[in-house]
């Protein structure tokens, strides 16, 4: 299995905001560069294949998904922060509950409570460049596996990107990985299909597909009703217009075990074997693990590669996109799980 992975992403790290006394405090931005190092660590021990970086393949792919103003306002707005109030890191503080004005904002921080809808997504002076290149991480995988379709391949993505959507950000997300690397793969003649597995919604990736019938898009997550982002992810969305039937969501309840959650697997991958489509995205979250900071569920080490061994069952042409996971100790461990899983079952004779 290749993988792609951007070192530089450490330059765009949410501990930097931890306090030395406030644990709590920390819990809220668990999406910290670690995540990436250890990652791509444990996959170089393990052996799993090469790991490269990325190419550049510009802004277009991204600028098909995202809206113009949020791009500026991603690019610009660490050093809008420092010339307005001297901080050193972009957050909102007020946010846009209404339909969006139709009025340019000059102050940043009318602008972040136009795009962003939390709290929990810093903007630093790297941030916009770790952003990018994640993006170019996914796409890379994209057209690796385009070129080479026997072979599953893992995009090593941080930030992770499955909560922001067209025109919004939020979730520790910036730009939608998954979303884009479908995009470009359907602009190349696929027919895709995406999985996204981590434990909170991919709210972002949803609402972007919710009118398309290209891409059919399917998410196992905690319900909405209990968890982040509790405003999408409910079983009774199924898209709209001509995407009406290709959105599928299996919320599951708190403390969900192997059992419950291979049983909505195996649903959603009875809707992908129905789509028949050529390429199979996975939105990578093992935050769905016991003991994660910010999820219930149970989930074991031989929970995650029995799910990579479903999915891979389908033999379907494969990206893995990395999102959550925030048990540190845990985190490489389960991943590795899963993308052997996968891997393995894919390689077997039929």
């Amino acid at each position: 299995m290749h993988t792609f992975y951007y070192p530089e992403h450490i330059k765009h790290d949410p501990q930097w905001l931890h306090r030395a006394d406030d644990e709590a405090w920390n819990r809220y931005y668990t999406e910290v560069a670690v995540r990436g190092l250890c990652i791509h660590d444990a996959l170089a021990t393990a052996n799993l294949g090469p790991i490269s970086h990325p190419g550049d393949f510009g802004m277009s792919p991204i600028q098909d998904i995202h809206a113009h103003e949020m791009l500026t306002l991603l690019q610009n707005a660490h050093e809008q922060m420092k010339l307005e109030s001297g901080r050193d890191v972009a957050l909102p503080e007020t946010f846009n509950l209404r339909p969006r004005i139709n009025h340019h904002l000059y102050s940043v921080f009318g602008q972040l409570g136009q795009y962003c809808f939390d709290t929990s997504s810093p903007i630093f002076a790297g941030t916009w460049n770790a952003a990018y290149w994640s993006v170019q991480t996914a796409v890379s995988a994209a057209a690796l596996l385009l070129a080479n379709p026997e072979q599953p391949v893992y995009a090593l993505c941080r930030p992770p990107g499955h909560h922001a959507a067209a025109d919004l950000f939020g979730g520790f997300c910036y730009l939608n990985n998954a979303a884009i690397a479908a995009n470009w793969l359907v602009q190349q003649g696929q027919r895709v299909a995406i999985l996204d597995i981590d434990y909170h919604h991919g709210n972002g990736t949803q609402e972007i597909f919710y009118g398309r019938s290209d891409v059919l898009f399917l998410s196992i997550h905690a319900d909405p009703r209990y968890e982040y982002p509790f405003y999408w992810g409910f079983a009774d969305e199924y898209g709209q217009g001509p995407g009406l039937g290709f959105n599928h969501n299996y919320p599951l309840p708190p403390g969900t075990k192997n059992n419950a959650y291979l049983d909505a697997l195996n649903q959603a991958l009875i809707q992908v074997r129905a789509f028949v489509p050529d390429t199979l995205l996975i939105s990578l979250g093992v935050d769905t693990g016991e003991g994660d900071p910010t999820g219930t569920f149970l989930l074991t080490t031989p929970d995650f590669q029995e799910i990579g061994h479903r999915i891979g069952s389908l033999n379907l042409p494969t990206v893995i996109i990395q999102e959550g996971g925030y048990r540190l100790e845990y985190l490489a461990q389960h991943v590795i799980a899963f993308l052997t899983g996968l891997s393995q079952t894919q390689s077997s004779p039929a």
